[in-house]
């Protein structure tokens, strides 16, 4: 039987804690490109680097994990001597990895409603409405995040029982829109630019965008979870975008 794509980056990802260099197989390491700019591309195989960091005692879980066709996104907790939260997203071609990126931030946490940046439901389920909540995701981050239309907010969030995650915010979507309304120096504190990737399997959906945040460029993975046509639930991480200057590959974060 095929092991389900989201399973081989699960047991990839897992060796970075164990060592195990058998799951590294998944990756076409001569087709590969890397979009995080702070990682050399092609200077250390992956099992030769997985290996050498299984001796630090990093601790690594997959809390949540989806496919979208040739594509596998997960939400991870990574503990390198300090404790992270990570959207990972993975392209496959042939049956191997030839494609990455991510987006990482230091966990933070609980809000003020008491979530961590990584409870509540896993299971992707409504399978049978995928594109109609990928459509839907990327219509409220076009309309509110991007476009500012943040009266909106409502007809594409469920109020009533909204769960945020943002360690910075709460379930009250006012505090969202009070966030989301915050100017310093005539711009806004967190400036959606434009979207990049919308994956989505079920009534899970992640919206990749980049912007800026306190006028520094940086990258937004939200994941959103949607319920009876609303988004119901959010998760989400902010990461600065380096300067040009410092990448360590030429392929860019998005």
């Amino acid at each position: 039987m095929t092991t389900a794509k989201k399973d081989q980056i699960r047991a990839l990802l897992k060796s970075i804690e164990t060592g195990d260099t058998a799951s590294v197989a998944v990756v076409n390491e001569a087709k590969y490109i890397q979009h995080n700019p702070q990682t050399h591309e092609g200077s250390e195989g992956l099992a030769s680097l997985f290996k050498r960091l299984s001796k630090t005692e990093p601790k690594v879980n997959m809390v949540r994990g989806f496919e979208d066709g040739e594509f596998v996104f997960a939400q991870m907790e990574y503990d390198f001597s300090s404790r992270k939260i990570c959207f990972e997203v993975f392209r496959f071609e042939d049956g191997q990895a030839v494609e990455h990126w991510d987006n990482i931030q230091e966990r933070l946490g609980p809000n003020q409603s008491g979530h961590s940046m990584v409870d509540g439901p896993t299971k992707a389920v409504d399978l049978e409405v995928t594109e109609r909540n990928r459509t839907f995701a990327r219509s409220f981050v076009e309309s509110v995040l991007v476009g500012g239309q943040i009266d909106q907010l409502t007809d594409y969030i469920d109020a009533e029982n909204y769960v945020e995650h943002n360690p910075r915010l709460g379930d009250d979507v006012a505090v969202l829109r009070s966030a989301l309304e915050a100017e310093d120096k005539g711009r806004r504190r967190i400036d959606y630019h434009r979207i990049h990737r919308v994956l989505a399997e079920g009534n899970f959906v992640l919206c990749v965008s980049e912007g800026s945040f306190d006028g520094i460029p940086s990258a937004f993975y939200d994941l959103f979870r949607l319920d009876k046509g609303k988004i119901a639930e959010h998760w989400d991480t902010t990461e600065n975008i380096a300067p040009r200057s410092e990448w360590k590959n030429n392929n860019g974060k998005f």
